[in-house]
């Protein structure tokens, strides 16, 4: 199975993304991948 880059389409430098559930799993791998783009990134969870 190959895959091909996801692109992204839109530049994240001055933007905040509020992720919910950042703890772990889905939610702080989001985190992580949106603040490696550059977006500014408020977390929210419950521990």
């Amino acid at each position: 199975m190959t895959t091909t880059p996801n692109p992204r389409p839109l530049p994240l430098a001055d933007r905040v993304a509020v992720v919910t559930g950042a703890t772990s799993g889905i939610g702080e791998a989001t985190a992580r991948a949106l603040a490696a783009d550059g977006a500014a990134v408020a977390l929210l969870g419950r521990r």
